[in-house]
C-alpha cells in the first residue's frame, strides 16, 4: 500500500477533521481522476514526513524566520529554505509559501546556484492540502513567470481543479499550456486527458465545442490521443447527439477495449447502422471463452440503447437477430452492470518505468493497474 492510500485510510474520510504533524485541518473527499501515486504525491507525502521529523521542535520558529525573511528586503530565500516550507506546510501557512514563492522567483538569479525544480513539488503540496485557489493565484501572478514550467506542474493543477469542479479556469490553465508549449509540445498529452474531462463533465454545446476543435486541431498536426482523452470525448459527443463524432474518435483507437467497443456500438446504432452494430456486439461471442477470467462485455446500459434504436426501427428481421445475440450475452454473463460514465471517470494509474537493468538481473514483475484502468 503506498504512503499516500496508508494516510489517507487513516485520516481521510468525508469532512472529517484529521491532525498531520502538528497542527490540523479539515478535509473533504472528492472523486479525483489521477491516481495520487500518477501524480508523485506518494513521494512528496514521504518527504514529507521525513522533514517535518526533522523540524518536530522548531517548526513554529522556523516559520517565525521565513515571514522575517518574506517582509525584510534584505534577506534571501534560499531554495532549502523553500524546499522545508513546501513540505512543512499546512492551509494557515499557504499565504507565506506564495510570498516565499514569489521572492524566490524574482529575486536575482546569479545568487541561485541549486538546480532544484519546484514547480511540481509545490503543485503536489497544493494538490494534499486540497488547495485550488490558491494554486491557480500562484499559478497566474505574473511574478511566478516560469516556475511552473513544467508538464507534470499543470497536469498536477489541471487535475486539482478538476476535483474541485473548477471546469471553467481549467480552459484558462490549459490556454497557458499551450501558449508555453513546454517541450516543444501544444497538446501534452495527459492535460489533454484532463481537459476533455471537463468538457465530458460539463456536457454543454459550448463544451462540446471547445472539445471538437482541440480534437480536430490534434488530429490535423497527426496527434493520436490517449484512449481515455478519445472515450471522453466520444462520451460527450453521444450525450451531445452528435454519434457521427463518437464513432469517428474511436477510429484510432484498438477495439477491444470495453469503452471502445460500448461506443462503437452505441454509435453505430444511433446512426442506424444496426448490422454493423450487432458485429460489434457479436464479437465478443468470437474471442470469450466460458472459463475466461477477464471477459469481454458490455454494459447493460449499451444493450438497452442498441434495444430501442432497433425496436424504434420497426424492423422485427433485425430485432429478432439482436435478440439472439442479446440472449447470447446474457447466457455467457457478458453483460455488465458498470454503466460507461462510471468506467471513464474511474481512477487512473500509470504503470512505473522499467529502469535499465545490469545484464544478467532479472526483470522483477509490476503489481498490475488496477481492473478499471486495465479496461478503460
Amino acid at each position: 500500500m503506498s504512503l499516500y492510500n496508508y494516510l489517507s485510510k487513516i485520516f481521510l474520510s468525508n469532512s472529517s477533521r484529521y491532525t498531520f504533524g502538528i497542527r490540523s485541518f479539515h478535509t473533504t473527499h472528492v472523486q479525483q481522476l489521477y491516481a495520487p501515486s500518477a501524480l508523485g504525491i506518494d513521494g512528496y507525502l514521504q518527504t514529507r514526513k521525513r522533514i517535518k521529523e526533522q523540524f518536530s521542535n522548531f517548526s513554529d520558529k522556523f516559520r517565525t524566520k521565513m515571514l522575517d525573511f518574506v517582509s525584510d528586503s534584505k534577506n534571501m530565500i534560499f531554495t532549502e529554505d523553500l524546499k522545508n516550507m513546501v513540505h512543512l506546510a499546512e492551509p494557515t501557512d499557504l499565504e507565506l509559501v506564495t510570498n516565499m514563492i514569489k521572492k524566490f522567483n524574482t529575486q536575482k538569479t546569479e545568487f541561485r546556484f541549486g538546480s532544484f525544480i519546484f514547480g511540481p513539488v509545490v503543485m503536489r503540496m497544493f494538490h494534499f492540502l486540497d488547495a485550488p485557489n490558491e494554486a491557480l493565484k500562484c499559478f497566474e501572478d505574473p511574478d511566478n513567470n516560469g516556475f511552473f514550467d513544467q508538464l507534470v506542474s499543470y497536469q498536477i493543477l489541471l487535475d486539482l481543479l478538476y476535483n474541485n469542479e473548477m471546469f471553467d479556469e481549467m480552459y484558462r490553465v490549459f490556454e497557458k499550456v499551450q501558449e508555453k508549449q513546454v517541450n516543444m509540445t501544444k497538446f501534452p498529452k495527459y492535460p489533454v486527458v484532463l481537459i476533455l474531462a471537463a468538457c465530458y463533465k460539463q456536457n454543454t454545446p459550448k463544451s462540446f465545442e471547445y472539445a471538437t476543435k482541440l480534437w480536430s486541431d490534434m488530429i490535423n498536426v497527426g496527434i493520436v490521443p490517449l484512449r481515455r482523452a478519445s472515450t471522453f470525448f466520444g462520451a460527450l459527443a453521444l450525450r451531445q447527439g452528435a454519434p457521427h463524432i463518437a464513432l469517428e474518435s474511436m477510429s484510432q483507437q484498438k477495439p477491444h477495449y470495453i469503452t471502445i467497443r460500448n461506443i462503437k456500438a452505441v454509435s453505430l446504432s444511433e446512426l442506424h447502422r444496426f448490422d454493423e452494430a450487432m458485429t460489434v456486439l457479436r464479437g465478443v461471442l468470437d474471442v470469450d471463452q466460458p472459463e475466461q477470467k477477464d471477459k469481454h462485455t458490455f454494459f447493460k446500459e449499451t444493450i438497452t440503447k442498441v434495444r430501442t434504436a432497433i425496436e424504434d426501427s420497426n424492423n422485427k428481421d433485425t430485432l429478432k437477430r439482436f435478440e439472439d445475440i442479446e440472449k447470447a450475452l446474457k447466457d455467457r454473463n457478458l453483460i455488465d452492470d458498470q454503466t460507461l460514465d462510471q468506467l471513464i471517470t474511474s481512477e487512473i494509474t500509470l504503470k512505473p518505468r522499467v529502469k535499465n537493468l545490469p545484464r544478467g538481473m532479472p526483470k522483477m514483475a509490476f503489481k498490475m493497474r488496477q481492473k478499471n484502468d486495465l479496461l478503460g
